[in-house]
Parts: structure tokens; C-alpha cells; sequence
């Protein structure tokens, strides 16, 4: 057993660079890894429901239409080959992971412009493509089968692409001299919007579907800060602490096993002390960063538009509901502000410092003074629960600078030298 040199500490700097500074204010902290499912699978579900039906549909008019259809064979054949993409892809989304691989959404796309360019070969010589075509309608239904497996660039993509490809087939398929008037328009406009309109939709669902429960999910990582101690690590760095010490422990071991000798390698020394000097660092900076402190870097939404300025570590006087207060008044400041009309929202959170009493308190409280302002967040577009979140934090007042909102609050709390 050899014990082995952590890679990178909580910040992604190499283990012995110990030229680490602690900051004054909360930042962003995160680790990349694959986007979840987040529920996905019941909207796939529907999806998948929601394209059978629109088949059927299409097939009961091709079935009415055959009569009609001067080359019957490539219409059946559009739909032979519609119908295997749409049960191979279904049976795939199912059976597969949460992301269809690149090559099968090739053969997706691939088997869905066979299917148009069959259908139109059916009805070319009808010149009536916008009353005739069946399949290559149904066709733009089936991306739906994909929004939730594929990007929605990918998807919007491929709809933009058919919904052009049958504009211009349809258009060179009209005789010379037919008036482009409603009659005429309708149907080939009704083909377009058929195909195109439900992918569409069905990305712009899925897109907010996923905000919202990424939004909720983030909150209730962040809400679990409430119930920390004052000082502690942040959840990334209890994951840190965790591989340092299973990285001491190998190396305490493989010396009580004598499988490294004593006296040390100057290699095997280096890696001693890198240890050493990190779980150092991480005990002095679990001395300087509260819980809020960990709740703004760790959190998605408040790690963009929430700053922090607590130069005393004094968020962590604050008891339970005066934390819940403060944290769901930053939340709902940042959230309750839309983006496109604020893009330059920002909030900032200054804590202290404590003024002298100029009397003597006999309740053992001292006053905490909070300044929460806002940027291009306007106090007629306030939620109202926010108010009420105030209200658990202490007295506060408000106030408008610039357009922008500023509250302050005096918070009460325990007197740390009583405590």
C-alpha cells in the first residue's frame, strides 16, 4: 500500500502551491459532471404517447387517401419505415441511458428524411402536397421522441430543417399558375406548422421543466446551511477533507505496517507535509467561512448575483429563523427578478460591523447590522413574502437609491462573549 498525493485541492490549485489566499467575500464554487435525468422520463413518457396518437391519426387519412395516391407503394413505404423509427426509438429511449448517443440520433434523423422524401415521391404527381402528405407531417411529430434524450439546439435544428425542406418540395410541386390564395395556403402552411410547431413546444417545456427543478434542487442545498455551525467547511470541501484523510490514514499505515521505512523518502516526506499543510489550510478556513458564506459559493443561483461582505464571520450569531429569514430574502431578490429585463441584477449582503451600544444591553444581545442592496432590482417588483422574510430577521427599514432597492436591518442576537 503506498499512500499517493491528492491531485488538486478544494479550489483546483495543485497540491503545494500552499500560496493560498482567503477571501473577504463568497464565491461561486462547483464541480462540472453530466446533466440528470431530473424527471425527464415522465415527460419522454407523454412525448412518446402524444406521437402514437398523431401516427394514428396520419394513418387513418392514409388509409382514405389511397385511392388517391398514384404511386400507393412509396406512401406505405414512408410509413413502414415512420413506423420503425418511431418503435426503435422508443424501445431505445427507454432501454438506453439519459442521452441517446450521437450515431442513433443520426439513424433517427436519417429514417425521418426518408420518410418525407417517400411520402412526397407518393403524391409529386397529385400536385396537391399540402392535402396528400401524411407521413412527412407526422414525421416532424416524432422529433418530440428526442427532446428529452438530445440537445435543444439539436433538435430545433432538425425541425428548422424540415420544416424548410418541405416549404421548398411543396413549392416545386405546385403546378405553374395556381393562385397563392387561402385556399391554396392553408394546407401547405398547416404542413409547416404541423411538423415544426411540436418540437418547438416540446423543447421549450422541457427547458423550463429542467430550470425549475434544478432552481428547487439548489434551494434545498442551500437551505441545509441553515442548521450548520457557525464556522464549517462547505459541502465541496467535507468531500476534500474526506480524500485528505483517507490519503493520511494510507500513509500512516504503510509506516505501522513498515511497508515505508522510517526514516522518510525525501518524496514520501513531501507528501507528508502537503497533507499536513492542507488540512491545515482547511482548519483555518473553516475559521473564517460561515454558513451563509457557503450557501451563496455552493449555490448555482446566488453564486452569480449575490455578494458577500462578513469581514467578522457574523451570519453565524444568527439563530436558525433569522438565517432562514436572510437566506430566503437573498433567494427570492435574485429569483423573483427576471433576467431579460434585469440582466444586470446583482444583491449584495453586508454583515456589520457592530457598533458600541451607547447603553448597556442586560438581555446578553448584541445589535448585528445588515445592509441588503440591490442592483436593477426595483421595489415595486418585490414579492411581498419578502417582507415577511425581513421580518424574521429583525427590525428593518427600506429605502430606494437610484432605482434600486436597500434595506437595512438590525438583527438581535447572543452575545458571543456570553455564550
Amino acid at each position: 500500500m503506498t499512500a499517493g498525493l491528492p491531485e488538486e485541492n478544494t479550489l483546483g490549485i495543485i497540491v503545494g502551491n500552499a500560496a493560498r489566499a482567503v477571501s473577504k467575500t463568497a464565491r461561486k464554487l462547483g464541480h462540472a459532471g453530466a446533466r440528470p435525468s431530473l424527471g425527464g422520463s415522465f415527460l419522454a413518457l407523454g412525448a412518446d404517447i402524444l406521437v402514437v396518437l398523431r401516427a394514428v391519426y396520419g394513418l387513418s387519412w392514409f388509409i382514405l387517401l389511397w385511392d388517391r395516391y398514384p404511386l400507393p407503394g412509396a406512401a406505405a413505404s414512408a410509413w413502414g419505415v415512420l413506423i420503425v423509427v418511431i418503435v426503435g426509438t422508443i424501445i431505445g429511449t427507454r432501454l438506453g441511458g439519459d442521452r441517446m448517443p450521437t450515431w442513433a440520433f443520426i439513424l433517427v434523423l436519417g429514417g425521418l428524411a426518408t420518410t418525407v422524401a417517400l411520402d412526397f415521391v407518393a403524391v409529386w404527381d397529385l400536385g396537391d402536397p399540402g392535402r396528400t402528405l401524411t407521413a412527412a407531417t407526422a414525421a416532424g411529430m416524432a422529433l418530440l421522441l428526442v427532446v428529452t434524450q438530445r440537445g435543444a439546439a439539436e433538435v430545433l435544428t432538425a425541425a428548422g430543417v424540415l420544416g424548410v425542406a418541405l416549404a421548398v418540395a411543396m413549392f416545386l410541386d405546385t403546378p405553374p399558375g395556381t393562385p397563392f390564395d387561402a385556399d391554396h395556403l392553408a394546407p401547405l402552411l398547416s404542413v409547416v406548422a404541423f411538423a415544426v410547431l411540436p418540437a418547438v413546444i416540446g423543447v421549450v417545456v422541457v427547458s423550463g421543466y429542467r430550470r425549475m427543478v434544478q432552481l428547487e434542487l439548489d434551494r434545498v442545498l442551500v437551505q441545509s446551511n441553515v442548521s450548520a455551525p457557525r464556522f464549517a467547511v462547505g459541502m465541496l470541501a467535507s468531500e476534500e477533507l474526506a480524500r485528505l484523510d483517507l490519503a493520511a490514514e494510507r500513509l500512516l499505515d504503510s509506516i505501522a505496517t513498515k511497508k515505508t521505512a522510517l526514516p522518510l523518502t525525501p518524496k514520501t516526506a513531501s507528501i507528508a507535509a502537503s497533507l499536513a499543510t492542507e488540512l491545515r489550510l482547511h482548519l483555518i478556513e473553516g475559521r473564517r467561512e460561515t454558513w451563509l458564506y457557503h450557501a451563496i459559493s455552493e449555490s448555482e443561483m446566488l453564486g452569480k448575483s449575490v455578494t458577500l461582505v462578513d469581514k467578522s464571520a457574523l451570519a453565524g450569531l444568527l439563530d436558525p429563523a433569522q438565517r432562514d429569514g436572510l437566506l430566503s430574502t437573498a433567494w427570492l431578490l435574485v429569483s423573483d427578478t427576471r433576467k431579460k429585463t434585469n440582466p444586470n441584477r446583482a444583491v449584495t449582503v453586508q454583515i456589520g460591523p457592530v457598533a458600541p451600544a451607547t447603553t448597556p444591553r442586560t438581555d446578553r444581545k448584541i445589535l448585528v447590522p445588515i445592509a441588503i442592496t440591490s442592483t436593477g432590482i426595483r421595489r415595486n417588483r418585490v414579492d411581498p413574502s419578502i417582507w415577511a422574510a425581513l421580518g424574521r430577521v429583525g427590525r428593518y427599514s427600506d429605502s430606494t437609491e437610484g432605482g434600486s432597492l436597500r434595506v437595512d436591518i438590525e438583527a438581535l442576537v447572543d452575545n458571543p462573549a456570553d455564550v
